[in-house]
């Protein structure tokens, strides 16, 4: 027996060393591929490994690089690296062919002033500068991003409000992505301090006019002129109003309305009916800006007669001045309002109002609406603009839906009658008041009024600038048939918005 085979009969387990070495060479049709690494034949013939797959000992595998390998690695920005601490490092392949960590690696950082060190490596050393131009400097201007230290520095400094999902500390509080605040904890129903109001609408900052960060400055209550003080029943903060409408945000919600600012079983303002009225029998003037941008009259939907009036009735007014965020480009509020004026005075000139007004230095696209309420309603398809009001449940438009299908206008005196059949239940009349029977009342089934439902508005902004949000609601023509509208959930964007409202 040859010296070679007794060898081989020893090594059993490496039989094929002994033999021709083995080979994943294959003839699949277009001539030679190696099966252990071919993303189109991988393994066996044919067999294609998916998009971002590819073919590693004949197993398709998904990944970017070879398992074991060493490669260097930096994620600083660009021109960093070498500059100041800021150094690269490297990362290994992982199973599954994507890179681990990069280990070793310092990347820039806000600048710590005062420390003697270029933290940002942008090779300046406790810099006084704003080289982002936000209007904000590295040290002594508090902003934590001002070249290098993140992606989007001309987004990021203690100006701006921190927008969810963008992985930045946007407003340099130390915290990535922490926009959800809670402000609206134990705030009383009676509350008479503006600035309650808007914690209850979840607006958690305050500012002064001489600092430079976003919040509100100051805020009243009054009656839609800016005089005077409305009834204490016509405006309270709540967490629910009946059993249906919740908060959109935090635990409050702010109520405005022309009656009682409350549900059943609500006191401090205590409940009364709706359709009965509290009556209190103020008058004011309509915001003269609103008044004068509409031609002297109020406006109001197409084909229902306009109010002939004078006064604003039973109202109240809410009025906020905001510093805008210095990376907010609009905001959006939801909103729901209630009347019982519907069904049967609906398209007639008792129809109570509740607008949303804007003051703002935006001049650009989409535009707002040049007589600042961006609580109108355009129906697709036409080039109309309806106030939100109880006219919304005329014509269809899709935007009264807690409500009873059937006749409208049915009292009208001048108006105009119809039918609605975008009504989808009465959940949200829960409780409230407005669900109570009131049949005869134009049909048999009819209850006490009617809501839009959840809807949200929008407006848009200049970064930085300050504005004027007053919200009102006022009764029309009469001191009857009490209106009221629920508020919550203001939001700021950094991107721009289609003015006006829509369905939540």
């Amino acid at each position: 027996m040859s010296l070679r085979l007794v060898a081989c009969l020893l090594a059993v387990a490496a039989v094929a060393a002994c033999g021709p070495t083995r080979s994943n060479q294959r003839d699949c049709g277009a001539g030679p591929t190696n099966l252990d690494q071919d993303p189109a034949n991988c393994g066996v013939c044919g067999n294609v490994c998916g998009d971002g797959n590819r073919c590693e000992a004949g197993a398709c595998v998904s990944g970017i690089c070879d398992v074991g390998a060493v490669e260097d690695c930096y994620a600083g920005a660009p021109g960093t690296k070498d500059v100041g601490p800021c150094v690269g490092g490297q990362h290994t392949c992982q199973p599954g062919g994507f890179w681990g960590n990069c280990e070793g690696e310092v990347v820039p950082v806000p600048e710590n002033c005062g420390d003697g060190l270029d933290n940002n490596c942008n090779g300046k050393t406790d810099e006084v500068e704003d080289a982002d131009g936000d209007g904000y400097t590295t040290c002594g201007g508090g902003d934590c991003c001002d070249s290098t230290e993140c992606t989007r520095p001309d987004l990021v400094n203690p100006g701006a409000f921190d927008a969810a999902g963008n992985n930045l500390d946007d407003d340099c509080n130390g915290a990535i992505d922490d926009t959800v605040q809670l402000c609206d904890q134990s705030l009383p129903s009676d509350s008479t301090n503006a600035l309650d109001f808007a914690k209850a609408i979840d607006i958690c900052k305050t500012a002064t006019m001489a600092d430079r960060a976003w919040g509100v400055i100051s805020g009243t209550l009054t009656y839609p002129d800016g005089t005077g003080t409305p009834d204490p029943q016509s405006h309270a903060i709540r967490a629910h109003f009946g059993t249906g409408v919740l908060p959109q945000g935090g635990l409050s919600l702010a109520m405005l309305s022309t009656g009682a600012a409350a549900g059943k079983g609500d006191t401090l303002p205590t409940y009364q009916p709706f359709s009965t009225s509290t009556q209190t029998a103020t008058e004011s003037a309509f915001p003269a800006d609103f008044l004068a941008a509409n031609g002297g009259e109020l406006p109001n939907a197409p084909g229902c007669p306009p109010p002939n009036v004078t006064t604003a009735n039973d109202a109240v007014m809410l009025t906020l001045k905001i510093r805008v965020p210095s990376n907010a480009k609009s905001f959006k509020l939801s909103s729901n309002f209630f009347s019982a004026e519907f069904p049967e005075y609906t398209c007639s000139p008792y129809n109570d109002f509740f607008v949303i007004l804007l003051d703002s230095m935006y001049a650009g696209m989409p535009a707002n609406p040049t007589d600042k309420n961006l609580a109108f309603y355009t129906p697709m398809g036409t080039q109309d603009r309806v106030p939100v009001g109880v006219n919304l449940g005329f014509g269809n438009t899709g935007l009264f839906t807690q409500c009873v299908n059937g006749t409208t206008g049915c009292f009208s005196f001048g108006g105009q009658m119809g039918t609605i059949s975008t009504c989808t239940g009465t959940t949200q009349l829960l409780g409230t008041g407005f669900e109570d029977d009131a049949s005869g009342d134009c049909d048999a089934n009819s209850v006490v009024g009617g809501a839009t439902g959840w809807l949200v508005t929008s407006g848009n902004v200049v970064p930085g600038e300050i504005i004027t949000l007053r919200i009102a609601i006022w009764d029309t023509s009469d001191h009857l048939l009490d209106s009221l509208a629920v508020f919550d959930g203001f939001q700021w964007s950094v991107d721009s918005a289609q003015p006006g409202t829509v369905i939540f």
